[in-house]
């Protein structure tokens, strides 16, 4: 989502990308939001008109960009040749790996957005479109058990519950992530791991080990 300059003598390009690789730059230049459509054209030279062909607001614009995050993501993964011989259980952990490489990139932008919503993520207007395409990725790709007998009992809990309950898991990693300062963001990595493995095996028959290691992960980086 970088910001390219068009050479001398070639129109500008205006599309979806150009668009957000704009937006993006004037919020971290600025470090604000245009306070609306005609002073972000303005800025960034462009007519109110070939924006509007691609948003309608600059709230859509915001929301088209955790979006495109998401979206970015799921295609980075499934261009590895192993994707789909992948387990559930690694086809999740590498979304989120992909997904937090990605906002890691561009974590100047996404913290400007998230500062003082770490308390209400779950509440954010500019994640609805990413939430829903979360959500489907959920019902459509992964199945947290393979036993017949869990799976039956299962089936009574509606897919949306459970996809809803991932998409909750997520918000707690995201307000992790936006407060570790480990290098490489390495203890995000490792409570990507532990709530990963936590949730499928909570759907096994000993589940307990795993609750206790998040457990105690957990407790150790709230109480230092």
């Amino acid at each position: 989502m970088e910001t390219t300059t068009p050479k001398k003598g070639r129109k500008k390009i205006v599309d979806d990308q150009s668009i957000i690789s704009l937006f993006m730059d004037s919020v971290l230049k600025n470090d604000a939001e245009p306070k609306n459509v005609y002073l972000f054209c303005h800025e960034a030279g462009l007519k109110e008109s070939d924006f509007y062909i691609h948003f309608g607001s600059i709230e859509a614009l915001k929301e088209a960009i955790w979006t495109q995050f998401f979206e970015h993501a799921v295609a980075t993964m499934q261009k590895d040749e192993a994707y789909n011989s992948f387990v559930d259980r690694d086809k999740l952990l590498t979304l989120y790996f992909t997904l937090f490489e990605l906002l890691s990139l561009n974590r100047s932008y996404v913290l400007f957005q998230l500062e003082g919503h770490k308390q209400g993520l779950k509440n954010l207007k500019s994640l609805r479109g990413m939430r829903n395409h979360f959500k489907d990725f959920i019902v459509d790709n992964v199945q947290f058990t393979q036993d017949t007998a869990w799976n039956e009992k299962w089936a009574k809990i509606s897919k949306s519950v459970t996809a809803e309950a991932a998409w909750v898991n997520f918000l707690v990693i995201l307000k992790f992530w936006i407060e570790d300062t480990s290098k490489g963001f390495e203890k995000t990595d490792i409570l990507i791991e532990k709530t990963v493995n936590t949730a499928f095996d909570l759907m096994q028959t000993q589940p307990l080990e795993r609750v206790i290691d998040l457990g105690k992960f957990l407790w150790k980086e709230n109480h230092k």
